[in-house]
Protein backbone atom coordinates (compact mmCIF):
# COMPACT_ATOMS: atom_id res chain seq x y z
CA UNK A 1 0.00 0.00 0.00
CA UNK A 2 2.07 3.14 -0.82
CA UNK A 3 -0.24 6.10 0.25
CA UNK A 4 -0.73 6.81 3.89
CA UNK A 5 -2.51 7.89 6.90
CA UNK A 6 -1.01 11.10 6.61
CA UNK A 7 -1.37 11.72 2.87
CA UNK A 8 -5.59 10.92 3.42
CA UNK A 9 -5.34 13.63 6.35
CA UNK A 10 -3.72 16.13 4.27
CA UNK A 11 -6.25 15.58 1.42
CA UNK A 12 -8.96 15.64 3.80
CA UNK A 13 -7.84 18.68 5.35
CA UNK A 14 -7.69 20.22 1.95
CA UNK A 15 -11.26 18.85 1.19
CA UNK A 16 -12.88 20.40 3.93
CA UNK A 17 -11.02 23.84 4.46
CA UNK A 18 -11.37 24.18 0.66
CA UNK A 19 -7.35 25.52 0.56
CA UNK A 20 -3.98 24.06 1.32
CA UNK A 21 -2.82 27.10 3.88
CA UNK A 22 -6.01 26.21 5.79
CA UNK A 23 -5.43 22.56 6.07
CA UNK A 24 -1.80 23.32 6.99
CA UNK A 25 -3.44 25.56 10.18
CA UNK A 26 -5.20 22.81 10.49
CA UNK A 27 -2.75 19.62 10.75
CA UNK A 28 -0.18 22.02 12.30
CA UNK A 29 2.15 21.58 9.26
CA UNK A 30 3.63 23.68 7.20
CA UNK A 31 2.25 25.28 3.51
CA UNK A 32 5.23 23.05 1.68
CA UNK A 33 4.92 20.27 3.29
CA UNK A 34 1.08 19.89 3.49
CA UNK A 35 1.33 20.87 -0.73
CA UNK A 36 4.09 17.91 -1.35
CA UNK A 37 1.71 15.53 0.58
CA UNK A 38 -1.03 16.10 -1.72
CA UNK A 39 1.32 16.07 -4.72
CA UNK A 40 2.56 12.86 -3.58
CA UNK A 41 -0.99 11.86 -3.07
CA UNK A 42 -1.96 12.55 -6.42
CA UNK A 43 1.11 11.23 -8.03
CA UNK A 44 0.54 7.49 -6.56
CA UNK A 45 -3.08 7.16 -7.64
CA UNK A 46 -2.60 8.66 -10.99
CA UNK A 47 -5.48 11.00 -10.50
CA UNK A 48 -6.16 14.39 -9.74
CA UNK A 49 -8.27 15.13 -6.38
CA UNK A 50 -8.88 18.68 -6.70
CA UNK A 51 -9.07 21.38 -9.30
CA UNK A 52 -8.43 25.04 -8.46
CA UNK A 53 -11.46 27.10 -8.91
CA UNK A 54 -10.03 31.10 -7.86
CA UNK A 55 -8.54 30.90 -4.51
CA UNK A 56 -10.84 27.59 -3.49
CA UNK A 57 -9.49 23.53 -4.15
CA UNK A 58 -12.53 22.05 -5.45
CA UNK A 59 -12.59 18.32 -5.81
CA UNK A 60 -13.02 16.73 -8.58
CA UNK A 61 -14.51 13.51 -9.46
CA UNK A 62 -12.08 11.22 -8.33
CA UNK A 63 -11.58 13.30 -4.91
CA UNK A 64 -15.46 12.85 -4.17
CA UNK A 65 -15.11 9.52 -5.25
CA UNK A 66 -12.11 8.87 -2.38
CA UNK A 67 -13.32 11.21 -0.31
CA UNK A 68 -16.19 8.83 1.76
CA UNK A 69 -13.52 5.99 1.86
CA UNK A 70 -10.81 8.25 3.06
CA UNK A 71 -12.89 9.58 6.50
CA UNK A 72 -13.64 6.17 7.23
CA UNK A 73 -9.95 4.99 7.19
CA UNK A 74 -9.06 8.22 9.19
CA UNK A 75 -11.94 7.50 11.68
CA UNK A 76 -10.66 4.15 11.96
CA UNK A 77 -7.37 4.65 12.83
CA UNK A 78 -8.69 7.68 15.81
CA UNK A 79 -10.83 4.45 17.47
CA UNK A 80 -7.74 2.43 17.17
CA UNK A 81 -5.14 5.26 18.77
CA UNK A 82 -7.35 6.49 21.31
CA UNK A 83 -9.21 3.12 22.23
CA UNK A 84 -5.54 2.17 23.48
CA UNK A 85 -4.44 5.56 24.69
CA UNK A 86 -7.47 5.91 26.58
CA UNK A 87 -8.99 2.26 27.14
CA UNK A 88 -12.34 3.12 26.13
CA UNK A 89 -13.91 1.67 22.60
CA UNK A 90 -16.09 4.75 21.80
CA UNK A 91 -13.99 7.97 21.95
CA UNK A 92 -13.03 10.42 19.63
CA UNK A 93 -14.78 13.70 17.91
CA UNK A 94 -17.58 13.78 15.23
CA UNK A 95 -19.79 16.70 14.02
CA UNK A 96 -23.50 17.29 15.18
CA UNK A 97 -25.23 19.73 13.51
CA UNK A 98 -28.69 20.23 14.29
CA UNK A 99 -31.66 22.43 13.42
CA UNK A 100 -33.06 25.08 15.95
CA UNK A 101 -35.74 23.17 17.42
CA UNK A 102 -34.41 20.22 18.30
CA UNK A 103 -31.28 22.10 18.71
CA UNK A 104 -33.00 24.13 21.65
CA UNK A 105 -34.80 21.60 23.38
CA UNK A 106 -33.15 17.92 23.10
CA UNK A 107 -29.66 17.97 21.94
CA UNK A 108 -28.84 19.34 25.09
CA UNK A 109 -30.24 16.84 27.05
CA UNK A 110 -28.50 14.29 24.26
CA UNK A 111 -24.94 15.81 24.79
CA UNK A 112 -25.61 15.74 28.63
CA UNK A 113 -26.10 11.92 28.37
CA UNK A 114 -23.56 11.50 26.10
CA UNK A 115 -20.89 13.46 28.38
CA UNK A 116 -22.10 11.24 31.48
CA UNK A 117 -21.90 7.48 29.58
CA UNK A 118 -19.36 8.48 26.94
CA UNK A 119 -16.71 10.77 28.19
CA UNK A 120 -14.40 10.12 25.66
CA UNK A 121 -16.83 11.49 23.02
CA UNK A 122 -16.55 14.72 21.50
CA UNK A 123 -19.17 16.42 20.15
CA UNK A 124 -19.02 19.52 17.61
CA UNK A 125 -22.15 21.23 17.56
CA UNK A 126 -23.67 23.67 14.96
CA UNK A 127 -27.25 24.63 14.42
CA UNK A 128 -28.46 25.34 10.51
CA UNK A 129 -31.96 25.22 9.33
CA UNK A 130 -33.06 21.80 8.10
CA UNK A 131 -31.60 23.02 4.70
CA UNK A 132 -28.41 24.21 6.48
CA UNK A 133 -28.42 20.67 8.29
CA UNK A 134 -28.56 18.50 5.23
CA UNK A 135 -26.10 20.87 2.98
CA UNK A 136 -23.60 20.33 6.09
CA UNK A 137 -23.96 16.61 6.16
CA UNK A 138 -23.70 16.55 1.94
CA UNK A 139 -20.66 18.46 1.67
CA UNK A 140 -18.56 16.41 4.81
CA UNK A 141 -18.81 19.14 6.96
CA UNK A 142 -20.22 16.83 9.34
CA UNK A 143 -20.73 13.52 10.29
CA UNK A 144 -24.88 13.41 11.65
CA UNK A 145 -27.52 15.94 11.49
CA UNK A 146 -30.59 16.63 13.09
CA UNK A 147 -33.59 17.92 10.97
CA UNK A 148 -37.60 18.33 11.26
CA UNK A 149 -39.83 16.93 8.43
CA UNK A 150 -38.26 14.49 5.37
CA UNK A 151 -35.21 14.73 3.71
CA UNK A 152 -35.61 13.07 -0.39
CA UNK A 153 -32.27 12.75 -1.54
CA UNK A 154 -31.21 9.48 -2.43
CA UNK A 155 -27.78 10.62 -1.03
CA UNK A 156 -28.77 10.73 2.40
CA UNK A 157 -29.88 8.14 4.87
CA UNK A 158 -32.60 9.17 7.55
CA UNK A 159 -33.58 7.53 10.69
CA UNK A 160 -36.96 8.99 12.88
CA UNK A 161 -35.67 10.00 16.55
CA UNK A 162 -38.80 11.41 17.46
CA UNK A 163 -42.22 13.32 16.74
CA UNK A 164 -43.65 16.97 17.06
CA UNK A 165 -46.34 18.80 16.07
CA UNK A 166 -46.92 22.44 14.98
CA UNK A 167 -48.64 24.77 16.39
CA UNK A 168 -50.36 28.75 15.46
CA UNK A 169 -50.35 30.79 17.86
CA UNK A 170 -51.36 34.75 18.56
CA UNK A 171 -51.16 37.48 21.49
CA UNK A 172 -53.45 37.03 24.29
CA UNK A 173 -54.60 40.29 23.76
CA UNK A 174 -55.43 38.91 19.38
CA UNK A 175 -59.02 38.78 19.05
CA UNK A 176 -58.71 35.35 17.76
CA UNK A 177 -57.80 34.51 21.04
CA UNK A 178 -60.84 34.47 22.94
CA UNK A 179 -62.24 32.35 19.94
CA UNK A 180 -63.06 28.54 20.61
CA UNK A 181 -62.11 27.68 16.45
CA UNK A 182 -60.74 29.65 14.28
CA UNK A 183 -61.68 29.35 10.75
CA UNK A 184 -59.53 29.40 7.50
CA UNK A 185 -61.08 32.46 6.30
CA UNK A 186 -60.49 34.13 9.20
CA UNK A 187 -56.57 32.85 8.74
CA UNK A 188 -56.36 34.04 5.33
CA UNK A 189 -57.13 37.40 6.51
CA UNK A 190 -54.58 37.73 9.12
CA UNK A 191 -51.02 39.00 9.09
CA UNK A 192 -48.25 36.63 9.52
CA UNK A 193 -44.57 36.50 10.39
CA UNK A 194 -43.34 33.23 9.79
CA UNK A 195 -39.91 31.30 9.35
CA UNK A 196 -37.76 31.57 6.90
CA UNK A 197 -38.58 29.54 4.11
CA UNK A 198 -35.37 26.40 3.73
CA UNK A 199 -36.32 25.92 7.70
CA UNK A 200 -38.00 22.75 8.34
CA UNK A 201 -41.21 24.36 10.65
CA UNK A 202 -41.84 26.55 7.07
CA UNK A 203 -41.92 23.66 4.80
CA UNK A 204 -44.51 21.58 6.93
CA UNK A 205 -46.19 24.64 7.57
CA UNK A 206 -46.70 25.21 3.30
CA UNK A 207 -47.48 22.24 2.97
CA UNK A 208 -50.22 21.97 4.85
CA UNK A 209 -51.78 25.44 4.48
CA UNK A 210 -51.04 25.97 1.19
CA UNK A 211 -53.74 22.72 0.58
CA UNK A 212 -56.74 24.92 1.56
CA UNK A 213 -55.56 28.18 1.57
CA UNK A 214 -54.16 29.97 -1.73
CA UNK A 215 -52.53 32.73 -0.44
CA UNK A 216 -51.10 33.91 2.86
CA UNK A 217 -50.32 37.36 3.91
CA UNK A 218 -47.03 37.07 5.58
CA UNK A 219 -45.63 40.46 6.75
CA UNK A 220 -42.34 39.00 7.82
CA UNK A 221 -39.97 36.13 7.45
CA UNK A 222 -37.15 35.62 10.02
CA UNK A 223 -34.62 33.15 11.13
CA UNK A 224 -34.84 33.38 14.89
CA UNK A 225 -37.48 32.02 16.94
CA UNK A 226 -37.30 34.07 19.70
CA UNK A 227 -37.93 37.34 17.19
CA UNK A 228 -41.34 35.52 15.87
CA UNK A 229 -42.07 35.23 19.45
CA UNK A 230 -41.77 38.93 20.69
CA UNK A 231 -43.44 39.78 17.21
CA UNK A 232 -46.61 37.82 18.21
CA UNK A 233 -46.26 38.41 22.24
CA UNK A 234 -46.46 42.14 21.53
CA UNK A 235 -48.48 42.94 17.79
CA UNK A 236 -51.55 41.63 15.89
CA UNK A 237 -49.61 38.96 14.04
CA UNK A 238 -49.75 35.36 13.75
CA UNK A 239 -47.32 32.43 13.68
CA UNK A 240 -46.48 28.77 13.22
CA UNK A 241 -43.98 27.32 15.35
CA UNK A 242 -43.36 23.96 17.11
CA UNK A 243 -45.21 23.61 20.05
CA UNK A 244 -41.69 22.62 21.90
CA UNK A 245 -41.13 26.14 20.80
CA UNK A 246 -43.99 27.83 22.47
CA UNK A 247 -45.18 25.43 25.12
CA UNK A 248 -43.91 27.37 27.83
CA UNK A 249 -44.85 30.97 27.23
CA UNK A 250 -48.60 29.66 26.15
CA UNK A 251 -48.32 28.05 29.67
CA UNK A 252 -47.50 31.80 30.90
CA UNK A 253 -50.73 33.07 29.19
CA UNK A 254 -48.36 35.56 26.79
CA UNK A 255 -49.66 33.59 23.77
CA UNK A 256 -52.66 31.25 22.85
CA UNK A 257 -52.41 28.29 20.68
CA UNK A 258 -55.37 28.45 18.09
CA UNK A 259 -57.72 25.88 17.42
CA UNK A 260 -57.80 25.24 13.80
CA UNK A 261 -59.46 21.88 13.00
CA UNK A 262 -58.39 21.73 9.37
CA UNK A 263 -54.78 21.86 10.49
CA UNK A 264 -53.15 18.59 11.67
CA UNK A 265 -49.07 19.27 11.29
CA UNK A 266 -47.08 15.98 12.45
CA UNK A 267 -43.75 15.75 11.71
CA UNK A 268 -40.77 13.72 12.63
CA UNK A 269 -37.32 14.97 14.26
CA UNK A 270 -34.61 12.60 12.80
CA UNK A 271 -31.28 11.61 12.74
CA UNK A 272 -29.19 12.20 9.00
CA UNK A 273 -26.06 10.63 7.71
CA UNK A 274 -24.57 10.32 3.82
CA UNK A 275 -25.73 7.00 2.65
CA UNK A 276 -22.12 6.27 1.22
CA UNK A 277 -20.50 6.86 4.43
CA UNK A 278 -19.45 3.27 6.40
CA UNK A 279 -20.35 2.86 9.99
CA UNK A 280 -19.60 5.21 12.06
CA UNK A 281 -18.97 3.76 15.84
CA UNK A 282 -19.88 7.50 17.24
CA UNK A 283 -22.75 7.92 15.04
CA UNK A 284 -24.02 4.86 16.26
CA UNK A 285 -23.80 5.62 20.13
CA UNK A 286 -25.46 8.82 19.79
CA UNK A 287 -28.46 7.56 17.45
CA UNK A 288 -28.85 5.27 20.43
CA UNK A 289 -28.53 6.96 23.41
CA UNK A 290 -30.70 9.62 21.95
CA UNK A 291 -33.47 6.54 21.19
CA UNK A 292 -33.02 5.60 24.69
CA UNK A 293 -33.82 8.85 25.60
CA UNK A 294 -36.84 9.17 24.72
CA UNK A 295 -38.16 6.77 26.33
CA UNK A 296 -40.92 7.26 28.83
CA UNK A 297 -41.67 10.77 27.19
CA UNK A 298 -44.87 11.55 25.60
CA UNK A 299 -45.02 9.98 21.57
CA UNK A 300 -45.57 13.51 20.27
CA UNK A 301 -44.42 16.95 22.01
Amino acid sequence: MRYSLKQLAVFEAVAHTGSVSLAADKLSLTQSATSMSLAQLEKMLGRPLFERQGKRMALTHWGMWLRPKAKKLLQDAQQIELGFVEQHLISGEIGLCASQTPAEHLVPELISTIDNDFPEIRINLEVKSTDGVIESVLNYKNDLGIIEGRCDDTRIHQETWCRDHLTVVVSAHHPFARRDTVSLAQLEQAKWVLRELGSGTRKIFDSSIHRLIADLDVWREYEHVPVLRSMVANGPYLTCLPYLDVEKHIESGSLVALNVPELKMERTLSFIWRADMADNPLATCIKREGLRMMKGKPSVF
